[in-house]
């Protein structure tokens, strides 16, 4: 167990989620002109992913604060690492392809995020 790859993990994926929340308007407006709808769909798509990683981060740091050995914080770290993973897995089959660096940075900051968590629960 090494709390430190777990508490970096959780801040590598907390700090990209926040970059969302930030960035969201930046990322509608470069679409253009767009219906009103469109324009929310894209909005709530971002804030979601923001907070899905904020989320990530926080249930990481709550389960390595409160007790990382125990089963539950095992099975925290272990759909933390699935998310995470999906999430890459989904970004470079998009936002890979797109040339912005920011959406192409994504299948590599979730995928380090979820081996440095299952690096710090299990090796």
């Amino acid at each position: 167990m090494n709390p430190i790859l777990l508490y970096v993990a959780a801040a590598l994926t907390g700090v990209w989620g926040i970059a969302h929340l930030f960035a969201t308007k930046g990322v509608v407006d470069g679409f253009g002109s767009l219906t009103a709808d469109n324009r929310r769909i894209i909005t709530m798509e971002w804030i979601v992913e923001g907070v899905a990683l904020i989320s990530i981060a926080a249930f990481v740091v709550a389960a390595t604060a409160v007790q990382p050995d125990a089963a539950v914080s095992s099975a925290v770290y272990a759909v933390s690492i699935g998310t995470l993973v999906a999430l890459a897995v989904v970004s470079l089959f998009t936002g890979f392809k797109v040339a912005f660096l920011p959406f192409r940075l994504c299948p590599f900051i979730f995928g380090a995020s979820a081996a440095l968590i299952a690096w710090g629960a299990w090796f």
